[in-house]
């Protein structure tokens, strides 16, 4: 079955609840999107938010790769050569990996879609459901303790807390969080590469009473010989974002002493669905836990990141809530959400029903 067309448009999704982290704030939610139409008339969707910051890859860019004369090569192609197909893309736009992302999902929603079973399943199934955090950005003790409140109202059972811009006011947060709910909630943070080696080990041994499960890149993203400095214990709890774009960063974090214990996997950082398994098979040969995360996403890509995150069975963390306060979507149906805990639905390919 061959590839008859591809339709490419950006969106504005909204923000219900703007947020602070480390170094900005996120107030609007611009998404690319892709559609691909096989010649029996199915189709399948991609969807690509980048981030400069981490990447350099910007939205301007994002759409310039994704113009037409850009794609002809994939029009006529069957859809039974998935596997080049990613593979040319990867060649073809090696500096725009959320543009490679949005292309690489639509393949395999389609792909799956024309097989008649859920991605996941086609990517063999690993996990059937797992909780996924949802973020508090940087705000004072009492907003954060509100916010967390609200979340345990709706369910939530995992936190994900930024930080990064005061050691002092980070750690007293996470105190209150404890003294206030004990055990509610699972919690992790995430610096954002907002410490030096010396406030992470002072951080660490401040709050590793409070049972904090992973500390997500204190270290700037190129401070990855400072980060193999830090003690041992430290280490297995780091979870490697920024300095983790690809696969060969995945080598360079392994190689020893192993920088750290955990890959936090994106699929707008790697490039799609097929990057991310070639990373997250490093880690499963190196023993590391994966903790799948996202931008501010539609639940187009969010959904793609959950079924490829439970085709691997080193899957520890989930936190794909890119897409729980967006103002609007172009799909509905996706990710099954239930207190908390997402599970995959039983539908052909992503199980997205456009609005």
């Amino acid at each position: 079955m061959k590839i008859k067309s591809i339709k490419v448009w950006t969106t504005d999704l909204g923000n219900t609840k703007p947020y602070t982290i480390a170094f900005k704030t996120i107030d609007e939610v611009l998404n690319t999107f892709v559609e691909i139409t096989l010649d029996n008339g199915t189709t399948g969707l991609g969807a690509a938010n980048p981030s400069e910051y981490v990447t350099g890859e910007n939205l301007d860019q994002t759409q310039a790769a994704l113009v037409e004369k850009n794609l002809d090569f994939l029009v006529g192609r069957d859809i039974l050569e998935l596997n080049q197909l990613l593979f040319e893309i990867w060649q073809k736009f090696p500096k725009t990996p959320a543009a490679r992302a949005a292309l690489d999902i639509a393949l395999h929603d389609v792909f799956t879609k024309f097989l008649g079973i859920p991605l996941v399943k086609y990517l063999g199934q690993k996990i059937k459901f797992m909780a996924t955090s949802n973020t508090i950005g940087i705000k004072n003790v009492e907003e954060t303790l509100k916010e967390a409140e609200e979340y345990g109202e709706r369910g939530f059972k995992a936190l994900k807390i930024k930080i990064g811009k005061n050691l002092e006011e980070d750690i007293e947060r996470l105190v209150k969080l404890r003294e206030k709910f004990g055990k509610k909630f699972m919690i992790r943070i995430d610096a954002n590469q907002g410490y030096t080696p010396a406030m992470t080990v002072e951080f660490y041994q401040k709050t590793k009473h409070l049972s904090i499960e992973l500390i997500e890149q204190p270290l700037p993203a190129k401070a990855v010989a400072d980060i193999r400095k830090l003690p041992d214990e430290i280490r297995t709890v780091i979870a490697a974002d920024e300095s983790l774009l690809t696969p060969k960063d995945a080598l360079e974090l392994v190689k020893p002493p192993r920088a750290v214990g955990i890959f936090n996997i994106k699929l707008m950082k790697c490039g799609g669905i097929g990057q991310g398994l070639k990373i997250a098979d490093i880690g499963l040969h190196e023993n590391i836990d994966l903790f799948w995360g996202c931008n501010d996403e539609s639940i187009v890509s969010i959904t793609a990141a959950l079924h490829v995150a439970f085709a691997c069975s080193n899957t520890k963390y989930i936190d794909l809530d890119g897409s729980l306060d967006l103002a609007r979507d172009i799909v509905k149906g996706g990710f099954i959400l239930k207190d908390g805990v997402m599970q995959c639905s039983d539908k052909p390919g992503l199980g997205l029903e456009r609005i």
